[in-house]
């Protein structure tokens, strides 16, 4: 081959690459901050613009699970010593916490699932906790039963209605890979709990007939560094509510369908469980797998894409369509959508971790939290 193709050639290539990742992307994703210690799960922004973010302790050093992104720092929150728990059941610390949600009254409610490295519960350690952002002192501790939180309990994400009840209702999902699947119910007035749809159907984590994803071109299983491959088992993760608080809507991680069930059984005791099931509607393919859900005020419902690096957005008319697509969104994990209209969310590089990969940790730091623009707001449940 003479010199001057082979210049021509490898120029051809150059401008066709850069082309080709230049249209990759699709909408604008702007980088809010850049981690460099632990992986990040959740986020949520207050109604004054206030970021928090939590990590889990899945065998990264964390030095706090939640933190205040204040000035590009990662600041412990509500302080250092309520990120130094004294064992795996200290309901006066954050043991180990996967999501963060600001409420509809401007509250922050950490979710701590009490479960380092996904260890078998203790009564004490999964709990709800309640911040008030005007002093940020601990305000309220919900702790669960054990007949509510199960040993094998893994509390993943929360969604709040502050009309129900006396101060509202929480809504919670068990994504747990190793138990029993379903949603929790919490009357945050009284802190009383119970459990729904245990082990139904939709709460459950596909098998690989039915659902093989597929993240960077590789089946996402669990990989074993001896052993041979199996299929994720995560149930039913992300979770969002109508942006008129009628339904409730959740998704296995291990799925690509997603389903919603009534607000008003789930919040009633008196309804019985098969009259709650009876409420659940299979909402259809989602076109990918999806870690988390949110809803803006305008009635849309969001999911992350973890199998194409995007998220996606439901319309009312039910139309779907892409919010935005960036390879660098590596497994978008949770979302959270603030009064700027800007959507944010965490890409954290879940499926690079050592137990997906054979026992080698692929992930690349630093990992990300972006926004987007979506222009709407959050979905506000208030009296």
């Amino acid at each position: 081959m003479k010199a001057g193709v082979a210049s021509r050639t490898v120029t051809e290539v150059e401008r066709v690459t850069r082309t080709e990742v230049a249209g990759a992307a699709f909408g604008d994703l702007e980088l809010v901050h850049a981690f460099t210690g632990p992986m990040p799960t959740g986020v949520s922004v207050s109604h004054t613009g206030r970021i928090f973010v939590n990590f889990p302790k899945w065998g990264d050093e964390v030095p706090a699970t939640v933190v205040e992104l204040r000035d590009g720092a990662e600041v412990p929150f509500p302080d250092q010593a309520w990120n130094e728990p004294s064992g795996d059941d200290d309901t006066g610390a954050l043991v180990s916490v996967q999501s963060v949600v600001v409420d509809p009254a401007d509250r922050l409610w950490i979710l701590d699932t009490g479960s380092p490295m996904f260890r078998p519960t203790r009564p004490g350690g999964p709990k709800l906790v309640r911040v008030d952002l005007d002093t940020d002192a601990v305000a309220q501790v919900i702790t669960f039963p054990a007949d509510v939180a199960l040993p094998s309990t893994y509390l993943n994400d929360v969604r709040f209605d502050l009309r129900r009840g006396e101060a509202g209702i929480a809504y919670i999902t068990d994504s747990s890979d190793s138990g029993p699947n379903g949603l929790i119910v919490v009357d945050l007035s009284s802190g009383v709990s119970w459990r729904r749809l245990h082990e139904h159907p939709s709460t459950k984590a596909e098998p690989l007939s039915a659902f093989r994803p597929v993240v960077e071109g590789r089946p996402f299983l669990e990989r074993p560094a001896d052993g041979d491959p199996k299929p994720v088992t995560m149930g039913c993760d992300g979770i969002a509510l109508a942006a008129d608080g009628a339904r409730l809507y959740y998704c296995p991680l291990a799925s690509r369908r997603w389903y919603s069930v009534a607000a008003d059984a789930l919040a009633d005791r008196a309804v019985s469980d098969d009259e709650v099931a009876a409420t659940v509607v299979d909402e259809g393919d989602k076109g990918g797998g999806s870690d988390g859900l949110e809803t803006d005020d305008a009635g849309r419902l969001y999911l992350t894409s973890y199998e194409h690096d995007a998220v996606l957005r439901r319309n009312p008319d039910g139309q779907f369509e892409t919010v935005v697509h960036d390879p660098r969104l590596l497994w978008p994990d949770t979302m959270s959508i603030a009064n700027d209209g800007r959507l944010y969310v965490t890409a954290n590089q879940l499926h690079r971790q050592a137990k997906y990969q054979r026992g080698q940790d692929l992930r690349r730091k630093p990992y990300a939290l972006f926004r987007t623009r979506i222009d709407a707001g959050p979905v506000l449940l208030r009296p």
